[in-house]
């Protein structure tokens, strides 16, 4: 079941509130969160977001495109690394 639309976009209210002070003073510092959950509203247009992976925070600049979609969208928590050189089961 999707979020009810009377409530709006889920956004964690610390990163809104962060890019918000940071519009008043015109000022673009790199915003580390944690909120892979949050959507991308309008406002974080042109900010670059760190976001966690699981392992570390990897910086995303924000574009008028990703408007809609999640946070987590644009960072992937898995890494394949490639199947092993002598694996013969894999290569059927």
């Amino acid at each position: 079941m999707s979020r009810s639309s009377t409530k709006g976009p889920f956004v964690d209210t610390h990163l809104i509130n962060k890019i918000q002070n940071l519009n008043i003073h015109k000022e673009r510092k790199l915003i580390t969160t944690w909120s892979r959950a949050s959507a991308i509203v309008p406002i974080m247009i042109g900010h670059t977001i760190a976001i966690h992976n699981g392992r570390e925070h990897l910086p995303i600049y924000i574009t008028d495109r990703m408007v809609g979609h999640k946070l987590g969208e644009f960072v992937a928590t898995r890494n394949f690394r490639g199947h092993a050189k002598n694996d013969k089961v894999s290569r059927r």
